[in-house]
């Protein structure tokens, strides 16, 4: 179950991505869904971390319920991002799903190493992106039930 099951409020999805055509499928996909979710998007590894730590321009930042996270980012890589919110006990209850285009073994092994929770890689095909962000949606907002994290 989700929190929008429990208490009939959008999740709070933040997407850790620097590519804009990705992040334009990612929302169309989102917007097109059966289920009301609020997605925020980061372009890099530093504001990331600004957006969970809600430092800076994220001062008013929601707590996510979940996050999408690209390995390939500037300024600091998804598996720095990923390591950072595994050490910490406030956002190491945060389901991490890796979104990337790496098909790399060793990359899947780090991830789930650093405590991923899930390892995607991104189609190429623009209709199939659409049809994994819905199908992620559909599981880890519909039948998963996530933790509460602002406790």
């Amino acid at each position: 179950m989700s929190k929008q099951d429990y208490s009939g409020e959008p999740a709070d999805i933040l997407l850790v991505e620097d590519n804009p055509g990705d992040v334009r499928l990612t929302k169309e996909a989102f917007k097109d869904g059966s289920l009301a979710n609020k997605l925020h998007v980061v372009g890099d590894g530093i504001e990331a971390l600004d957006f969970l730590y809600q430092r800076a321009d994220y001062a008013d930042a929601p707590k996510p319920d979940i996050i999408l996270l690209d390995l390939n980012l500037p300024r600091k890589n998804g598996d720095e991002v990923l390591a950072e919110i595994d050490s910490e006990p406030d956002l190491s209850r945060v389901p991490v799903l890796v979104l990337t285009s790496s098909e790399a073994e060793e990359d899947v092994v780090k991830s789930y190493d650093l405590n991923a929770n899930a390892y995607l890689t991104k189609p190429v095909d623009p209709d199939v992106f659409t049809e994994t962000v819905r199908t992620f949606e559909e599981f880890w907002l519909s039948v998963v039930r996530l933790p509460d994290c602002e406790k």
